[in-house]
């Protein structure tokens, strides 16, 4: 899956409520945007990637205001009917992590389990829901089991659908003490072995840095990353104004508090 569009174009967008820094909730606008792939995985007729959806949003079925990643999960279908987007069964979601955010959208930073988010894009119909998890979220083990197809969370692991191999690592390079983080030397470790299965995407939650200085991210990644470049990396937990980068023959896509669908046209 190579880039070939050279800039996102806007297709919607989604307003919620986010923590403020200092203190206090604000409002933010998630983006829908669209960008130019030269392939998607057979049987479906696009890729939906999403990450850092840290805030609260009311779902287009009403009621009280939920997760923004289950609120995104339910406008699919919203958005297919108008045009938008393809219809979940022909869509394949990657989620790049940090899908947490407190119930009352006022506490920067906050963990807590994320279950519903990815459950949400399987109930959706969805044909693959996979990703990475971050720093901030917390998943039970057996959480997403049952489900048929279920959602398949990826850390050091790969899988191929629609002949195309996807591959994740999850968390980020930090004290390993501390939650949804691993010393570098563990983590690189972990990045090495997913390289070595020649991912046509790789997903990440900490990424590489890009081109520009405002596109933040972690260089021993990006050196990792650079010695034999995927043809696409999804990342986020940093954003990035300008949210594509080259990176070797590939290309960076940051989808921090951005969803943007990959499509052949």
């Amino acid at each position: 899956m190579r880039v070939t569009g050279s800039e996102l174009c806007p297709l919607a967008e989604l307003t919620y409520r986010q923590a403020r820094r200092g203190g206090g909730t604000e409002s933010g606008r998630l983006p829908l945007q669209r960008l130019t792939v030269d392939r998607v995985p057979d049987g479906c007729d696009g890729v939906l990637v999403t990450g850092d959806l840290q805030g609260v949003a009311p779902s287009p079925y009403g009621g009280p205001e939920v997760l923004l990643g289950v609120a995104l999960a339910d406008h699919l279908a919203v958005w297919a009917e108008q045009g938008l987007l393809p219809p979940p069964h022909r869509l394949a979601v990657v989620l790049a992590g940090d899908l947490y955010s407190a119930p009352t959208a006022d506490v920067r930073g906050a963990t807590g389990e994320v279950t519903e988010v990815w459950l949400a894009f399987a109930a959706a119909g969805c044909a693959l829901v996979t990703g990475v998890l971050g720093n901030h979220d917390l998943l039970p083990e057996g959480a997403l089991a049952g489900l048929d197809p279920a959602p398949a969370p990826l850390d050091g692991g790969s899988l191929t659908f629609g002949g195309v191999r996807l591959a994740g690592v999850g968390r980020i390079v930090g004290d390993p003490t501390r939650p949804g983080r691993r010393a570098e030397p563990a983590h690189l470790a972990v990045l090495d072995t997913v390289l070595r299965t020649g991912p046509d995407v790789l997903i990440l939650h900490e990424g590489p840095p890009g081109r520009q200085p405002a596109q933040r991210g972690n260089p021993a990644i990006g050196e990792r990353i650079g010695r034999a470049a995927p043809p696409l990396t999804v990342c986020g937990h940093m954003h990035w104004p300008e949210p594509l980068s080259s990176l070797g023959t590939g290309h960076v896509l940051n989808v921090d508090s951005r969803a943007v669908l990959l499509r052949t046209s």
